[in-house]
């Protein structure tokens, strides 16, 4: 018998070595993370890893899975308290390494694995440990199996039983690269930042970029689990002001930047100039639907309203739906939908053939932003920018919220908004124009200025992102206008970065 986790035990006790600690919130709607050593223990991990065995057989999936992990000071430990857990429960267990996370996903199609577990805490602060995990290729579990998943972890319903296995593919890496690169080389030569943070990807993405034909500029490239520069999170403006300077240092055509565990790509124009992820989607869409006729697209409550008013996509008939956020809610969604792709403004983009295979990968999307600049030779990164309609963006901002709390200072966000639309209360000066559920509450005002706020899924926080296509004065009004509701809420904190 393995023993029931606890929700919290002592560290340097008899107790904390010798029983799981597994704290309940770590289940997250699509993944799921902890702190380790405070949140989760290795034992804890190990009883992941038996449960995550018993879900694949309960779910009638071969016990067959791969699984890799990010480059942090613990990560590989974790890894191997994980295999021992899924191997325990019965799985064969295919080990690729150090990986970023699309490359376990890779591994799935190429090793014909049906299921994935990769250790990464994406872009979370060092401390943070978790794993993305799937039965499905290209998917990822959803808000039912990890409920489901928390239930036999916690109440300690395992199935284990003989017949698990062990299987090390060395150098695995190559054979992700070589996929990568497998294709007709840039025409036009780009000189590029590649921008990894001391992340993962550092040890991948160059040779990608210069795979493909791009003259790479290396920026923070090398492994160091400290991050000593600044978290490899290409949406927080600290990274994005490093490859800026970058970019100008060496008259770049463009720069691109890289989380964690590598799936998501942040991009840098040629000025120097931040182009947030919503708006590259609309960049791809546009160079996509023209090669691509009558494109859908799916997009997440978070991005900008161009993808549905921008005259060009318009025009080349593309087809736009918003969704949840989320990797794996907009993985399934695009899949779902048989969409040519699918865009968050966190950087996370779905490519579904002929491009890709479905999941999330930043060096396709890296890949994919080249290709449309091949498509423009005569344009720069800013000219293909600067075509856009103008509107006013927000980063996203996170304003810290205990898990415990933050759904239900959401659920009162949500109806206060129905509340005033109901009565016809204004927002920012103006009457609410629309009001979006299906994830927090996308507020949209008369004029096509919007907020949003919702629950964060990974972190202890909320999110909120404001846009005006009026002006900028008018996002900083949709701003102010969401933020006075939010203050009403103690238990909302400071934010991460403001406007």
């Amino acid at each position: 018998m393995f023993p029931k986790p606890k929700p919290l035990l002592v560290p340097n006790t008899y107790a904390y070595e010798s029983e799981p600690m597994v704290k309940a919130t770590g289940f997250r709607e699509y993944d799921a993370r902890w702190l380790f050593g405070k949140e989760i223990n290795l034992m804890g991990i190990q009883a992941l890893g038996m449960g995550l065995g018993a879900l694949i057989a309960e779910l009638g999936q071969k016990q067959e899975i791969v699984t890799g992990h990010d480059f942090r000071g613990y990560s590989a430990s974790i890894k191997y308290a994980l295999m021992t857990g899924l191997m325990a429960a019965g799985c064969k267990v295919h080990d690729i390494g150090l990986a970023v996370t699309p490359m376990a996903y890779f591994a799935q199609f190429d090793l014909d694995v049906p299921c994935v577990a990769m250790v990464t805490a994406s872009h979370n602060d060092n401390g943070w440990t978790g794993v993305k995990m799937g039965a499905s290729k290209p998917l990822t579990f959803g808000p039912d199996e990890m409920a489901r998943l928390k239930e036999i972890v916690l109440n300690a319903e395992f199935k284990n039983k003989a017949g698990g296995s062990y299987q090390f593919h060395e150098n695995y890496p190559a054979r992700y690269i070589a996929d990568l690169t497998n294709r007709p080389k840039l025409k036009r030569k780009l000189k590029v930042v590649v921008a990894c943070g001391n992340g993962t990807a550092g040890a991948f993405a160059p040779q990608v970029m210069e795979g493909i034909g791009c003259e790479v500029i290396p920026l923070d490239t090398e492994l160091d689990h400290t991050f000593p520069k600044y978290n490899p999170n290409p949406e927080d403006m600290e990274m994005l002001h490093a490859i800026r300077d970058a970019v100008l240092e060496h008259k770049a055509d463009v720069g691109l930047g890289f989380d964690g565990d590598g799936d998501r790509c942040g991009v840098v124009d040629n000025t120097g100039e931040e182009i947030f992820a919503d708006k590259v989607g609309v960049m791809l869409a546009r160079d996509m639907s023209a090669v691509h006729k009558d494109a859908t697209f799916v997009v997440d409550v978070k991005s900008t309203g161009l993808f549905v008013t921008d005259p060009v996509l318009q025009k080349q008939n593309a087809k736009t739906t918003y969704w949840k956020t989320g990797h794996s809610y907009m993985k399934r969604r695009t899949n779902e939908l048989k969409a040519l792709a699918g865009f968050e403004k966190s950087g996370h983009f779905f490519f579904n053939a002929p491009v890709g295979r479905g999941y999330d990968d930043g060096l396709v999307s890296a890949i994919a932003v080249c290709e449309m600049m091949d498509r423009a030779p005569g344009k720069t990164m800013a000219d293909l920018k600067e075509a856009l309609p103008k509107t006013w963006s927000s980063p996203t901002m996170s304003p810290h919220c205990a898990d415990e709390t933050k759904y239900g200072v959401v659920a009162a966000v949500v109806k206060h908004f129905e509340d005033a639309q109901k009565k016809g209360d204004k927002v920012a000066g103006q009457s609410i124009r629309d009001l979006v559920t299906v994830n927090g509450v996308r507020v949209t005002c008369e004029d096509g200025s919007w907020g949003l706020v919702r629950a964060s899924s990974n972190k202890p926080e909320l999110v909120v992102v404001v846009e005006s296509p009026v002006s900028e004065a008018r996002m900083h009004d949709m701003f102010e206008a969401m933020n006075v509701v939010l203050r009403t809420h103690p238990e909302v904190g400071a934010y991460n970065q403001t406007i």
